[in-house]
């Protein structure tokens, strides 16, 4: 009997599993990172105290790269774990980006 030999894992499912970890940790980062800009800067206008504002951006932002991980792992595919990562960062970071400067103290 012959001994057997380990199957090659395919580099096109390396890759794939390379960048849904980028995406889980890098994407994750910029997505956690524009949930607190943004809600750091609406929570205060809709009338929460400055100091709860931050807390509350922040203790969110935790939870938003967290779900951004299991998303990366849990698409069907690697692109649109990168679109579901990377369009909702878009879509929180530009406007708080704008008005930032607009209401800094």
């Amino acid at each position: 009997m012959a001994p057997s030999r380990k199957p090659e894992v395919p580099v096109r499912y390396f890759w794939a599993v390379a960048s849904r970890a980028i995406a889980a940790v890098g994407g994750g980062y910029g997505l956690s990172a524009s949930v607190a800009a943004a809600l750091s800067i609406f929570l205060p206008l809709a009338g929460m105290d400055r100091a709860n504002a931050v807390m509350t951006a922040t203790m969110l932002a935790f939870v938003a790269h967290a779900v951004a991980a299991l998303w990366a792992f849990g698409c069907a595919t690697a692109l649109r774990a990168w679109l579901g990562i990377v369009l909702p960062a878009v879509v929180l970071g530009l406007p708080a980006w704008f008005f930032a400067s607009r209401v800094a103290a």
